[in-house]
């Protein structure tokens, strides 16, 4: 990822607060340990690409913006100096940050960016404390110290092996489903008739593929092996819950664990090549249809609200780019208005890139072999296809949620068409509001999700985060919005005055204050 802009982090900065990428520290005379545990995080934390720590400023009290006082550095230089010699002794790595002075308010102010190491340099710890307790990991904006599991998973890295690559030394071709095999064959022809594989027996195959490995004079599955062909009594018997996939049906739009509105739940425990198009089967025939007529035809064709595509991707994308080492079945559940995914493991991808071409596979022997069957796209590409696709059938881009901290991703996919006439007739009782186009698609996301972040305002709009912040500003000045959480917390929820607009509120009027506090980045 390529360095923020001085500018960008300072607004970030003082309109949310910390996060997991920028660090504000006021360190004037002497620099304190919480430095050194912020240099070990950055450098530790998987994916992050590093982070910046931003010296000379002072936090205020409260939650109001701006969240910061720049207090400034005196001897620039000299504090440069001594955090160099500290990253070039204190750790057990040598740590190389880059330095920027800079000026702002008058002042110098110290921008650090922190690397993050290469895999084989990881757990970096501080020598004084030990491994145990010196190595840290930057979860949200906070340095955590490092788990033993966390340690194991660091060195894990080290041997730059996936854990779909993992031998599981008591599996043996027995445990291969033959529907599993039979339907990669059709599914590889299909692609390309000449591949060479096709020719092999069923055990060349499975080794050609690297998924049947040898180990200790005999040949044993390693993950990928299993979760992609698989029998499902062997699937049961070795990833009970891992390898589950819980297609749920909810009546109305919300979650209610009320024994009075009760939802229909299938149970799909299969190996991915017999469990992905027999899933996707079942979500296409439960989308609704839409009637179409096109002005060269005679005859109607109904189509799925939601593409096939993005469907397709969408079920990949969450089977495919998993943390198998998480213990819960992946869900997908179907509310009256949307569609969500949701699957242990956040995106490695950072947020801003994703969409863009290049690929950050959590598994790659899966990932690889899902591509070679068309059942994904390739080169990173799954996420703009299912922008697409969604834009062309004049829907909602699908909302993504990924959360490093609890290692879980969520992307939902609204069924409702922008703008249809009775949006613009319920778009026109703000017609007083100026609203723009931006913040008329986010009421629609609105009054359907009931909430919206500013990484949902950004990714509906494409939008940079003060252009979002500054419109969910405006609309929770003008009573349209009330604000919950704090920092990188904060969401907003719809005023009754939003849902319900007797009278649209006039932005000639000047706009009342309803809540303190800036919003979330």
């Amino acid at each position: 990822m390529d360095e923020l802009e001085f500018k960008e982090l300072m607004n970030i900065l003082q309109n949310s607060g910390e996060n997991e990428r920028i660090e504000a520290k006021k360190t004037e005379k002497r620099t304190g340990k919480s430095l050194l545990e912020t240099i070990s995080a950055f450098s530790n934390e998987p994916g992050l690409g590093g982070g910046y720590c931003i010296l000379g400023l002072e936090k205020n009290q409260g939650n109001h913006s701006p969240h910061y006082t720049v207090l400034g550095i005196s001897d620039p230089d000299k504090i440069q100096s001594e955090i160099a010699v500290l990253c070039r002794q204190n750790f057990s790595v040598q740590i190389r940050p880059n330095f920027r002075v800079l000026t702002h308010a008058g002042k110098n102010i110290v921008l650090i960016y922190i690397p993050e190491v290469e895999a084989h340099e990881k757990p970096v710890y501080i020598k004084s404390k030990g491994l145990e307790k010196g190595a840290f990991r930057r979860i949200g904006p906070t340095d955590q110290l490092c788990t033993r599991e966390d340690i194991e998973y660091l060195y894990q890295g080290r041997f730059q092996k996936k854990y779909d690559e993992t031998i599981l030394e008591n599996t043996s071709l027995e445990d291969i489903d033959s529907d599993a095999l039979k339907i990669y064959r059709r599914m590889r022809e299909e692609v390309n008739k000449n591949a060479e594989e096709l020719k092999y027996s069923d055990e060349e195959l499975l080794q050609s593929l690297s998924v049947l490995i040898p180990s200790k004079g005999m040949k044993s599955l390693n993950v990928a092996g299993l979760v992609l062909f698989g029998k499902s009594s062997s699937l049961r018997r070795i990833f009970p819950i891992a390898t589950r996939i819980d297609y749920i049906m909810i009546e109305g739009r919300d979650w209610v664990p009320d024994p009075d509105r009760r939802y229909h739940s299938i149970e799909i425990r299969e190996s991915l090549l017999t469990g992905i198009p027999r899933l996707l089967q079942q979500i296409m025939t439960d989308i609704p249809q839409a009637f179409a007529l096109d002005s060269d035809e005679i005859f109607r064709r109904d189509n799925p609200i939601i593409p096939r595509k993005a469907i397709r991707e969408g079920v990949c994308n969450a089977l495919m780019h998993r943390d198998y080492t998480i213990s819960s079945p992946v869900q997908i559940r179907r509310y009256s208005n949307r569609i969500e995914f949701e699957n242990a493991g956040y995106s490695l991808k950072p947020e801003d890139q994703l969409g863009l071409p290049g690929s950050i596979t959590r598994n790659d022997t899966i990932a690889t072999i899902l591509h070679e069957v068309n059942l994904a796209e390739t080169k990173g590409t799954g996420i703009r296809a299912m922008r697409d696709s969604m834009q062309e059938a004049n829907l909602t881009i699908p909302l993504i949620e990924s959360d490093r901290s609890s290692n879980q991703f969520r992307l939902t996919f609204l069924t409702h068409h922008l703008f249809d006439k009775r949006d613009i007739e319920w778009l026109g009782k703000f017609k007083n509001c100026n609203l723009n186009d931006e913040e008329a698609r986010a009421f629609i996301v609105i009054r359907e999700m009931g909430a919206i972040t500013n990484a949902d305002f950004r990714t509906i709009n494409t939008v940079d985060t003060l252009s979002a912040s500054n419109s969910l500003r405006k609309l929770r000045d003008l009573g349209l919005l009330e604000q919950k959480g704090r920092g990188v917390s904060t969401y907003y929820i719809p005023t009754k005055r939003m849902l319900i607009p007797t009278e649209a509120p006039d932005i000639s009027e000047g706009a009342p204050d309803i809540s303190e506090g800036a919003p979330d980045i």
